[in-house]
Formats: C-alpha cells, sequence, structure tokens
C-alpha cells in the first residue's frame, strides 16, 4: 500500500531522544523552550505556545479572546470536526458558513452571517493546506470587531503574499500531529504577534493565579519538532512539485486544487473533485494506493449547528478525494499513482 501519509524521522531525532533520556530532563527544558522560538521565528510572529493537540490550541484561543456561553463563532461547513468541537468545548454557539473553490471560508457569506449574528470570533480553516483569504477576513474584523482564530492545522508553512498561515489572525492554532507536515507524533501551537493576547493565552497553560490546564508537551517531542522544522520547507517544496505533476495529468478528467493568487500552498493533502469519487476510490484502493475522503461530513450535520445555506461544501462533499502527496513518495510511485488515477477515472 502506498500511504496517505508517512512520517520519516531520521538518526539525528534518534540521538535527541537518546540524548533526553540520558539528560533524565523529560519536560520543560530546552528542547521545549527551542521549539517555541524557532516556531515562531519562522512563522515570523513573537510569540509561540506548544501544547498537547492541535484541538486543545483552539479552545485555549478561544477563551483567550473570551469566548463563553452564548458567544457566537463562525466556522467553515468543511473541516475536521475539532473545529467545531472546539467551540463547543469552550461553551460558545458555532455557525456554519459555506466554502468557496478553495474549501475555505465563503468570505461573501462571513459578511451576511457576521451582520446577522455579530459573532466574538471567525474561524476560518485553511483546508488541506491552501490559504482562506485572510485578507479579506482580516478588513471584515476591522470594519466589524470580531477577532480571527486561523485553524491552521492542515497549513505548515502555506502563506499568503508572503505571510505565513498562523501569523494572519489574532491567534492562530496548529496540530503536530503524527499526520501533519510537521509531525510531532501529538502535539499543537497557539501563534500571535501581539503581547496582549500572549499574556491572555499564558493564563490558560501558567499555573497562577488564573485556573490553567496542564497542556505541555515533552521534552521529546519537542526535540522530533524542532528537527523536523529545520526540513519543512524542503519538504513542503517535494510536495508542491508532486502537487504540480498531478495538476498536469489530471486537469482534463477531474476538479484539481486550486492556490489564491499570491499564496503557497502546504498540500498536507492533494484532494480532487470528481462525481465519480466512490468508484475511483474503490479501485485506487485495490490497486494499493491509499485514498481517502476528507471529510464526509460538513461540520453542521455532524453536530447539529446552526447555519447558514451550503450548497457549495454540500456539493464538494460528494465529490473530494485525496492522493497521496507526501513528501518520501518515490518517481515511480508517483508515475504508477497518475496512471491509476486516470485508469480508474475512465
Amino acid at each position: 500500500m502506498i500511504n496517505i501519509v508517512e512520517p520519516v524521522f531520521s538518526q539525528e531525532e534518534k540521538e535527541a531522544l537518546v540524548e533526553i533520556i540520558e539528560s533524565h530532563q523529560i519536560t520543560r527544558g530546552k528542547w521545549t523552550r527551542r521549539f517555541n522560538e524557532e516556531f515562531a521565528r519562522y512563522l515570523g510572529v513573537k510569540y509561540a505556545f506548544s501544547v498537547c493537540s492541535g484541538t486543545v490550541a483552539l479552545f485555549i484561543a478561544l477563551k483567550a479572546l473570551g469566548v463563553d456561553k452564548g458567544d457566537k463563532v463562525l466556522v467553515p461547513a468543511m473541516s475536521f470536526m475539532a473545529t467545531i468541537d472546539a467551540v463547543y468545548l469552550a461553551c460558545g454557539e458555532p455557525v456554519v458558513v459555506d466554502v468557496d473553490e478553495y474549501y475555505t471560508m465563503d468570505l461573501n457569506q462571513v459578511e451576511d452571517a457576521v451582520k446577522r449574528f455579530s459573532p466574538k470570533v471567525v474561524m476560518p480553516v485553511h483546508l488541506y493546506g491552501g490559504m482562506a483569504d485572510m485578507e479579506g477576513i482580516m478588513q471584515l474584523s476591522d470594519r466589524y470587531g470580531f477577532y480571527v482564530v486561523e485553524d491552521a492545522a492542515q497549513s505548515h508553512g502555506a502563506s499568503l503574499k508572503g505571510r505565513k498561515s498562523g501569523a494572519w489572525g489574532h491567534i492562530g492554532a496548529f496540530s503536530f500531529y503524527a499526520s501533519k507536515n510537521l509531525p510531532m507524533g501529538e502535539g499543537g501551537a497557539l501563534t500571535t504577534d501581539d503581547e496582549s493576547m500572549a499574556q491572555r493565552i499564558r493564563k490558560w497553560i501558567d499555573f497562577g493565579d488564573h485556573p490553567a490546564f496542564n497542556v505541555r508537551i515533552t521534552e521529546f517531542q519537542a526535540a522530533i519538532g524542532s528537527i523536523q522544522l529545520k526540513h519543512l520547507e524542503d519538504r513542503n517544496e517535494r510536495r508542491r512539485e508532486i502537487a504540480a505533476r498531478y495538476n498536469e495529468a489530471f486537469g482534463d478528467i477531474a476538479i484539481v486544487p486550486r492556490k489564491r493568487e499570491s499564496s503557497e500552498h502546504a498540500f498536507h493533502l492533494y484532494t480532487l473533485r470528481h462525481p465519480k469519487r466512490d468508484a475511483i476510490l474503490e479501485r485506487l484502493r485495490e490497486r494499493g494506493i491509499d485514498a481517502r475522503v476528507y471529510y464526509p461530513y460538513l461540520l453542521q450535520e455532524l453536530r447539529g449547528a446552526q447555519h447558514l445555506p451550503t450548497p457549495t461544501a454540500e456539493k464538494f462533499r460528494k465529490e473530494v478525494f485525496s492522493i497521496p502527496v507526501h513528501p518520501y513518495l518515490s518517481e515511480a510511485q508517483v508515475d504508477f499513482i497518475i496512471k491509476e488515477v486516470i485508469s480508474a477515472s475512465a
């Protein structure tokens, strides 16, 4: 089976883990400090706070911004369930909006929903590694006064107009789950360029005057993340090379992913659309290609949330499927995947 994700670790990670074991300091040490500093520097922000998962990062971001009972939070119809679950866990009330051709929040519907519901927070998701319209969303934030939390769990290294995902909103939230472009196994982070936001975040993760959680990562995770971060740009570039080959091969037989003008896609997932999706998936799996649907549900259906009309997401949900695009694919494997997708789509 050609796996859809395949994290790879080197001798450098192994040596770092042994060093940590021998140091007897397996938490709150130099590797955690190093990762937080390096990740903030990579994104071009002042602050990064590592936590135990992306879901926790979203939850703390919402609580740091004061979300509580009755506060509305806008989320897109297409995303992993953690996006909407974090809103419920923070005691907020999610309102689901439709997506655009890039699988991210429809900006026009965002403005309609803001006028109707006066949300405290808007939470764009950079789905599959492609950037949401952050320029437009931040302009609406300035106009209407809501906060923006970027769900950047799938977009490590993506950018818009030279600015990285997680550096646009008031707070960014990342996941470092094993399948991500930057894998630690488990883990997450909150990012911000604003000192007041950083202070709010610290209250939830540092024990002291405010009730907090023990959501730290271990030194083992931080070391893996720090080493993986050194290779992120090169590995993302390999993802883009593979995606370019796919786009050229599949452009006449399916709807291939697009990226916004002046943006860089991280291609966490390479996602096609085809009306014969289910038959194609069955054929690809028979041929040893780990193709999957991300995601078979819409968030309002999953949790019974309030929502605006979502015709685009409803159409896309029936047609999307993802094929392997991870940077460890060989050229022979890429050739094989291209041949089999073309054959299955005929």
